[in-house]
């Protein structure tokens, strides 16, 4: 074998045309095609226990498959006994056997891996998951006499043992601490959605991957179906940089993503709901996915209503919920999406004629809510721009949405204070800010929750009569509906932050007779506090207050 290193790119730009016309997206060959075609002999005498008549994998495998095996395995190179690629991530819609491809994949790095006493590692969400994984492993084992031979499965423990090496392949469900201070050589995660839910999955990640410093033949799998909510946590991290890796805007020829999703235009288009087109992101179409049962299905989700259609969309077809549209939602929320627009606080201010604020929230369990609302000077249309804060006693209280937290902490639109009193200090001072530009109209306050954020924004500088209170509840219909109003007409513009996604998808709207509010009570843990105090701005601004008389210089850019 040469000595010389192959050059391989883990780039693919022009995915959008392969996956239409059904070609690979495999941005490279395997870099050692030897080590792959071992591993591909390997996989493809694997028997399937579940399917009728148990084939080989090698009868019933599309060429997709085959060719993520042949990746995986022929990055190693066996002289150097070092992996040249050591991240895999495959999204992949429901039913394209990713869980037999995972048992397959784990297997085949048990048999061919050369280390004595490795560990070798699948890391499920969930006990479920984990079981779908084991399952498979073991059945291909007690199907093959020689594998039989050669590997010790115990059920309980959900372990397998090679034993000639010595190297045990184990699932653990990350419900249990197990991962804690492993060494493994190869590690895969399965369905990295459901891990993004969770609030410490990125320190369990880390603890995990932690041996492979040390074992430069390792490497680690990541297998997902899309999440069935905005995705959050580790998935969003993990899909954001794959997409990068894949369309070249970043460069990491240790990162192979393979991401089988609806290019944009065909989102845009509509074409992603007509059955032909299905097979975009089910490769498996044919084999393990059935076109009429996805019709079927497809059919009776159609006119149930969103929330179901948005399951089967992600679930299916791999389209990203954008929105959590729930049966009890709040009406602008039909809007909220196309009315995204890129613009910062200070062209808000250097643009606006007048501006007013709204605030909502501060306990210890909830955000603090702040938004800037600006009437542009020149379109007269309004823009709106947000943010939030939480204390690390709301970050531990509600575990549940912690990975969102530190998204949006990410994002630049929460800000998460050690002391509490520091957020409504950082409040006050960007309040001082737009008061400072001349064009404060009001800051809209709830009359129940002034307290210390009062007393914060008077030692800010803020006078008084610029400090108002804005009645809540039923008595803030009129200025909900103004905002879903305003929105629908293409009036009202904010400045696409993924927390006011999140709490936009979580507004309930409750009716009692002719009257309508939107409940904290019934968003459950989902926050809603920066939608409140939007709505608190908006109070202020339909009343359409007038322009100060001092003249201010507006730059239009």
């Amino acid at each position: 074998m040469s000595a010389m290193l192959p050059e391989w790119t883990t780039a693919c730009p022009d995915w959008e045309e392969r996956i239409v016309a059904k070609k690979s997206l495999m941005p490279c060959a395997p870099l050692f095609p030897e080590v792959a075609d071992v591993a591909e002999r390997i996989f493809k005498e694997l028997i399937l226990v579940d399917v009728m008549g148990s084939p080989k994998m090698g009868d019933v495998t599309l060429p997709w498959v085959i060719e993520f095996v042949r990746a995986i395995f022929g990055a190693y190179n066996p002289e150097s006994k070092r992996r040249l690629i050591r991240e895999f991530f495959l999204l992949i819609s429901k039913k394209n056997t990713k869980s037999t491809i995972a048992a397959g994949i784990m297997l085949i790095a048990l048999i061919l891996n050369e280390r004595l006493s490795a560990e070798l590692i699948i890391l499920a969400p969930t006990k479920e998951v984990a079981d779908n994984s084991f399952n498979p492993i073991r059945d291909f084992i007690r199907a093959d006499e020689e594998l039989s031979e050669l590997i010790n499965i115990s059920e309980h423990t959900k372990t397998t043992t090679h034993l000639g090496t010595g190297a045990v392949l184990k699932v653990i469900a990350a419900e249990s601490n197990a991962a804690a201070g492993k060494k493994a050589s190869i590690i895969l995660f399965d369905e990295i959605w459901l891990f993004g839910k969770k609030a410490h999955a990125e320190s369990m990640f880390r603890e995990a991957k932690g041996g492979l410093a040390s074992r430069p033949e390792g490497c680690v799998i990541y297998l997902s179906t899309m999440s069935d909510e905005q995705p959050c946590g580790v998935f969003k991290s993990l899909l954001d940089y794959a997409r990068d890796v894949r369309d070249g805007i970043k460069e990491d020829k240790q990162f192979l993503p393979l991401i089988y999703e609806f290019p944009k235009h065909l989102i845009e288009s509509g074409e992603h709901l007509k059955p032909e087109n299905f097979y975009i992101t089910n490769p498996n179409l044919g084999a393990s996915v059935d076109l009429e049962y996805l019709v079927s299905e497809f059919n009776k989700v159609k006119d149930a209503g969103d929330e179901s259609l948005r399951d089967f969309l992600a679930k299916h077809l791999n389209i990203e919920i954008g929105l959590n549209l729930r049966a009890n939602r709040w009406a602008g929320a039909e809007y909220w999406l196309q009315q995204s627009k890129n613009f910062t606080l200070e062209k808000l201010i250097n643009q606006s004629d007048v501006i007013t604020c709204g605030i909502d929230g501060g306990g210890l369990d909830d955000l603090l809510g702040f938004a800037v609302l600006g009437r542009h000077a020149k379109s007269r249309k309004w823009w709106l721009w947000n943010h939030a804060w939480c204390n690390k006693t709301a970050v531990e209280r509600r575990k549940e949405n912690a990975p969102k937290y530190a998204d949006y902490e990410k994002e630049k639109s929460l800000t998460i204070v050690e002391r509490i009193g520091d957020d409504i200090d950082q409040l006050a001072a960007i309040a001082k800010q737009v008061f400072d530009s001349g064009k404060l109209d009001k800051v809209g306050l709830d009359p129940l929750g002034l307290g210390g954020l009062l007393d914060g924004l008077l030692d800010a500088g803020i006078p008084e009569d610029k400090l108002t209170a804005v009645p809540q509840g039923f008595k803030l219909m009129g200025y909900i509906l103004t905002t879903e109003r305003k929105l629908a007409e293409g009036n009202l513009y904010h400045a696409g932050q993924g927390l006011m996604t999140w709490c936009v998808g979580n507004a309930r709207a409750v009716v009692k007779g002719n009257g309508m509010m939107i409940s904290k009570q019934e968003s459950g843990v989902g926050k809603i506090d920066p939608l409140i105090a939007t709505f608190n701005a908006v109070a202020l601004m339909s009343m359409n207050p007038e322009q100060a008389e001092k003249e201010y210089n507006v730059f239009f850019i």
